[in-house]
């Protein structure tokens, strides 16, 4: 588990991350959102094989996880073929986990080299019309 914030995933800069993931074992990265609007975007790969993975949004730690909803259901991914992109976006405040699953490999243990971004929305408010 790795909790995360927004201003920390902010601060990531444009290097890569790395979670080693046991065989027969998933990790999360739960990043807490206060401010709705905003985009959470991720570029994941794996080495060896492929990986399973989710994203899952709780409104707080007190929410049990079988109340959880489900934002992208967990899906095999061939990542260690081609890079893994996606996106979401963040209509409530609470905390978007993402899951990386290695539960369905018995004996191989995975790398998973991720990338994660926030973005604000622009918003425009007319200031450069003459």
């Amino acid at each position: 588990k790795l909790p995360l914030t927004v201003e920390e995933i902010m601060n990531f800069g444009e290097s890569n991350r790395e979670l080693f993931i046991k065989s027969s074992t998933y990790s999360i990265i739960p990043i807490t959102v206060a401010e709705m609007g905003l985009t959470i975007s991720w570029i994941f790969s794996s080495d060896p094989k492929s990986i399973s993975f989710s994203v899952v949004y709780q409104e707080s730690d007190d929410t049990p996880l079988d109340q959880c909803k489900v934002l992208i259901p967990m899906t095999r991914c061939n990542s260690h073929k081609e890079t893994i992109r996606g996106q979401v976006k963040v209509r409530n405040a609470g905390i978007y986990t993402l899951i990386f699953d290695n539960t369905f490999s018995r004996f191989i243990s995975k790398r998973v080299f991720y990338h994660l971004a926030v973005e604000r929305p622009v918003i425009y408010d007319g200031s450069d019309f003459p």
